[in-house]
């Protein structure tokens, strides 16, 4: 075995967590296998002989690679390729792949990338490196050119936007996340007579024009209508999770972890009274999301 069979062999060892940490800190398969292959190919080009800790070496440069993505992307507003499926919610989810978007994101959960997405690259590589994946603010210090207590604090700060503050009291909360997860499985379901059971007679449905299928705003009313509507649109529900949104539950559809549509919901005594459908772009950036505990 030569050296640079020796040298693969071992960088394929470190594969599977580089791979991990990419994923988390860009949201994005495609970002993320660049960016482990171009710590292969910096690996391959510099001498780690006299490295103690080849996996620690290993993430910081994943790490650097991530955070020039990152603050790539913020300087040119785009988004990663990957990242924008064809006309998520013009056309319902058609052009969405539900089952490969929830299998991408079923290790960190589609709420948490949308945070993750909110946060400053700096702030996203403090909290995924040390919440994620246990790296000490003293490795992590140096990776974004802070030091290990500014680190600290970025790490800080992201950890309480990714938890939220509730609006509602805690039973509140919970008893809203029962109606709210039952109306996400019946709308996966297409389960008619289960979605108008969680609806209020004269629930009120209204949809900006960002939302879709048209190009006006949607209004609609009463429960069987809404049911309808909700059974309709099943390929939106299968890429959509319950997320904190504004201090209380709704839920968001994020193909790839961005932000693309949220169900804002009001509940009274146990059944849907409305539910507002964001698409708006504007608007999506005004709301506060959050990752619901388990």
């Amino acid at each position: 075995m030569d050296d640079r069979e020796r040298s693969a062999e071992l960088f394929e060892e470190h594969r599977p967590r580089l791979r991990a940490v990419a994923y988390r800190m860009l949201g994005s398969g495609s970002e993320a296998d660049d960016a482990v292959q171009e710590a292969w190919l910096r690996f391959v080009r510099t001498d780690t002989g006299d490295v103690d800790n080849l996996a620690g070496w290993l993430t910081t440069v994943v790490a650097r690679v991530c955070l020039n993505l990152l603050r790539s992307r913020d300087r040119r507003r785009e988004e990663p390729l990957d990242a924008r499926p064809a006309d998520p919610v013009a056309d319902g989810g058609a052009g969405a792949d539900p089952e490969g978007e929830t299998l991408l994101a079923d290790s960190v959960g589609t709420a948490m990338l949308v945070v993750l997405d909110m946060l400053t690259p700096a702030e996203r590589i403090a909290f995924v490196l040390h919440d994620m994946f246990a790296v000490p603010f003293d490795e992590i210090g140096p990776m974004i050119e802070r030091s290990p207590a500014a680190a600290r604090q970025l790490a800080s700060r992201a950890r309480r936007r990714v938890k939220g503050v509730p609006a509602v009291p805690e039973p509140d909360l919970r008893r809203r996340r029962t109606v709210v997860e039952a109306f996400l499985a019946a709308s996966r379901d297409g389960d008619f007579h289960a979605l108008v059971a969680l609806l209020d007679p004269d629930v009120v449905l209204r949809a900006d024009s960002a939302a879709g299928p048209t190009p006006a705003p949607v209004l609609l009313r009463g429960a069987e209508t809404v049911a309808k509507g909700a059974r309709a649109a099943a390929l939106r529900a299968a890429v959509s999770t319950p997320a904190l949104v504004d201090g209380t539950v709704g839920l968001v559809m994020a193909p790839y972890g961005r932000l693309a549509l949220v169900l804002a919901f009001t509940v009274e005594d146990g059944l849907i009274t409305g539910i507002d459908v964001i698409a708006d772009r504007e608007r999506l950036d005004r709301l506060e999301i959050a990752v619901l505990d388990a």
